[in-house]
């Protein structure tokens, strides 16, 4: 046994060596199946090599990966890199392998995008289409980012109310991997409201709360309207405006409980539903006013509370109540006055008792003012209108004047104003966001009037020239009655401050032969200055120098016309007064403004006058379908030396008293077969118009009113002794009628039907007024 034991121990040994002979190598070179892991893990990269690349220089290339000469190769390593170099967006494809030492990167490079182009849109134009995709020519094409467009633009007519539109884009291959994007486009018909339907209204019927909002069943008639198309965010808007409507009549508990918008299978049409919870009616109960600023009268504030106890709760008028709270408290020197309404609900009764506190709010300074959206306009342009600056205190009243002024431009088709917290807790920040419209305009005119006849004119104008708020004009008019020609230019913000400069140059000719059996010639230049006297009223100087000549006059005129006839030479100095106290400079629903104009002819010439005329106007809205509106005119023209000429005379009648001819009212001579208006010294009309709903629907936009005019004319300064056919009686004028504007896609048109309840036996009568025209 000892023997054979050690015969094991020997055969031990050596089986131990020959299998650490044989396992050596393969620890060297590595296992079978994990050889490429272990050599690349000793394999310093030598060298890293680009193939396929054409635009794109090696080295940028390898700026993207994060592999190295002078690296150990690391497929980890080498993985990120792939997926660097594809989020790039500059290859369609990229490889990676390890060749020896050196790391070889394969890549097929995008194409770059040499033309975009849209096919089958007219809906929206290829400028608006171009503004919306991110591909433009000399970018680098890619599948992601075609797809974005692709989306963008079918969001862009689903907002146009066209949910079948399709947009398929095509790739035209080009030399030198370039490449032209085409995009099809499917536009489909509008998406319509084929209905809209209420559930849970009993207190008010479908056909009335389909008034209330903006969005309208679709209908023939309505081919110049978009309210008919399917509009998510009009939609929000109509939910607000139910809102508005219920609270406005006292169903303080009123919500919109949903607004589902269903299409169609076939994608024609909506059917909107809106569900609605109306809730019980309220009364206001008790409304007070309390405050501590010193400088504020408790009672003139409780004078201004439109709440009255005992009143259906209303909520339009407890904002507007707070607007003037707030501006009667900024104006009498608290900037930063805070007006909260506590609201109490006595739930048994339906009562809401109500208390408006002011106070003294937290001193607010503003931070910056953020102006957005004018990609033409100056932002100085916009500036200039803000009544407050960067550092000033904040003021809404300022705020809401600023806003106001903004509006008044008329460079904007909208214009936001809002505000954001500052940096800091007493900071605030102003955006200003405004919507370009056009502001110049080529435009050829063409209409007819029962005063001109047939009208054609060409007019040229910019109100917003070079972005600047500069305003050039010039135009030219031509009818049966008048021939103008005119050009006018206007800087209102003269040598950058706040002063309007500009000149006219002019020259007319008018056939008064229906009239006054003669024709009138005008030209000459003029200058104008103003600058404003405080942030409602302003003042504008003027100078003319005019030439004006009487000529073919008919052989049976008036004595008094043949006296006047031939040339005469007026250097006139004037100015005007206005006063602007309305709400709103564009369509205004309240308030008043006020212009007087004065002008001295004498400085020069041959004709010495001195006339006077003033126009006012009030506005006050009933309700938020009936407007009354007042007007007031008034004239003096008196002579200085000398008998005021006939063409300085006063014709009125047509637009300034209707019921009436142009120069139907007023002197007349009855000696000359035509009956010829000689004109007046003075003159006083008034106007009182409301205006109201007419059962059409809104976007036919036709406007109707009913008016009353009245008013004395005369005080002619002839010799009855020299010309005693001039008759001129002092006397009162009036009419009633009807008012009819239509905004047509052909232009504005009017109608005025017209009733005389006082007149003179020589007056001339025009019971019914028409005038249209349009630009094109």
């Amino acid at each position: 046994m000892g023997r054979l034991a050690g015969d094991l121990t020997r055969m031990a040994r050596v089986a131990a060596v020959a299998a650490a002979m044989f396992v050596m190598p393969i620890i060297a070179t590595g296992l079978p199946g994990m050889g490429g892991q272990a050599h690349a893990e000793a394999t310093r990269i030598t060298e890293i090599v680009v193939q396929g690349n054409q635009r794109i220089e090696s080295g940028t290339v390898r700026t993207y990966m994060l592999l190295m000469p002078g690296m150990e190769y690391d497929p980890e390593v080498a993985d990120a890199s792939l997926k660097q170099l594809f989020a790039t967006g500059l290859f369609a494809d990229v490889s990676m392998h390890l060749d020896g030492t050196r790391v070889i990167v394969s890549v097929v490079e995008n194409p770059i995008i040499n033309r975009v182009a849209f096919e089958g849109n007219s809906a929206i134009n290829e400028d608006d289409l171009r503004q919306e995709v991110q591909l433009q020519p000399r970018t680098v094409y890619t599948r992601a980012k075609v797809q974005s467009d692709v989306t963008r633009i079918v969001e862009l007519y689903r907002r146009g109310g066209r949910f079948a539109a399709t947009v398929e884009p095509k790739i035209i291959q080009l030399p030198q991997n370039r490449v032209d994007l085409v995009f099809e486009i499917s536009e489909g018909p509008k998406t319509k409201i084929a209905s809209i339907n209420f559930i849970g209204n009993k207190q008010f019927s479908d056909s009335r709360l389909r008034e209330v909002i903006s969005t309208s069943e679709s209908a023939w008639w309505k081919f110049l309207s978009s309210s008919d198309s399917y509009d998510p965010d009009r939609l929000t808007y109509d939910r607000e405006l139910l809102r508005r409507f219920y609270l406005q009549r006292g169903y303080a508990d009123f919500r919109v409980v949903s607004a589902v918008a269903d299409l169609r299978r076939d994608d024609s049409a909506f059917h909107i539903t809106f569900t609605v919870d109306e809730g019980e009616i309220y009364k206001f109960g008790d409304v007070t006013v309390t405050t501590e600023l010193d400088k504020l009268n408790k009672e003139e504030l409780e004078a201004m509370l439109l709440p009255k106890p005992g009143d259906i709760y209303n909520a339009g008028l407890i904002d507007k109540t707070l607007d003037d709270l707030t501006y009667a408290a900024g104006t009498s020197g608290y900037a930063f006055a805070e007006v909260r309404p506590r609201v109490r609900r006595r739930t048994d009764e339906k009562v809401i008792d109500l208390t408006f506190q002011i106070t003294e709010g937290p001193r607010v300074y503003v931070e910056r003012i953020n102006i957005t959206g004018n990609s033409r306009t100056l932002d100085k342009v916009i500036r200039r209108q803000m009544r407050m600056s960067e550092g000033d205190a904040f003021n809404k009243v300022l705020l809401d004047r600023s806003e106001k002024n903004i509006r008044a431009l008329g460079y904007f088709a909208k214009v936001d104003v809002t505000q954001d917290p500052g940096s800091e807790a007493d900071k605030t920040v102003i955006n200003v966001d405004v919507q370009e419209q056009s502001t110049g305009s080529l435009s050829l005119s063409a209409g007819f009037s029962t005063l001109d006849n047939a009208v054609a004119g060409v007019q040229l104008s910019e109100r917003n020239f070079l972005g600047r708020g500069l305003q050039l004009s010039t135009s030219v008019s031509i009818s049966k009655r008048r021939q103008l020609i005119d050009f006018r230019y206007t800087d209102p913000y003269f040598l950058d401050r706040n002063l309007v400069g500009g000149f006219d140059l002019f020259g007319s000719e008018t056939n008064y032969q229906n009239e006054s059996s003669f024709n009138s010639r005008s030209q000459g230049a003029g200058l104008r200055f103003g600058f404003p006297l405080s942030d409602k009223s302003r003042f504008l100087a003027r100078y003319q120098f005019r030439f004006d000549e009487i000529f073919d006059v008919d052989a049976t005129a008036s004595n008094v016309v043949k006296a006047a006839e031939g040339k005469k030479y007026r250097s006139i100095i004037g100015y005007d007064y206005y006063y602007d106290n309305r709400n709103d400079p564009v369509d205004p629903t309240g308030g008043w403004d006020f212009l007087f104009t004065q002008n001295f002819a004498g400085a020069g010439g041959n004709v010495r006058y001195i006339s006077n005329e003033l126009l006012a106007r009030y506005y006050y809205q009933l309700s938020e379908s009936f407007l009354t509106s007042w007007r007031l005119d008034g004239g003096y023209v008196h002579g200085l030396g000398q008998d005021v000429p006939l063409a300085d005379h006063f014709f009125k009648g047509g637009n300034t008293i209707r019921g009436f001819s142009r120069g139907g009212v007023g002197p007349r001579d009855l000696a000359s077969p035509n009956r010829d208006a000689v004109g007046a010294l003075a003159y006083v009309f008034g106007t009182a118009e409301l205006s109201f709903p007419n059962g059409l629907p809104d976007a036919l936009g036709v406007r109707t009113s009913v008016f009353v005019d009245g008013g004395y004319i005369g005080m002619a300064d002839y010799d009855t002794t020299i010309y005693p056919g001039v008759v001129d009686d002092f006397a009162p004028r009036a009419s009633v009628g009807l008012s009819l504007y239509w905004q047509s896609p052909f232009g504005p048109i009017r109608l005025d039907f017209a009733h005389v309840l006082l007149e003179e036996p020589y007056d001339e009568k025009e019971a019914f007024r028409f005038s249209a025209g349009t630009s094109f």
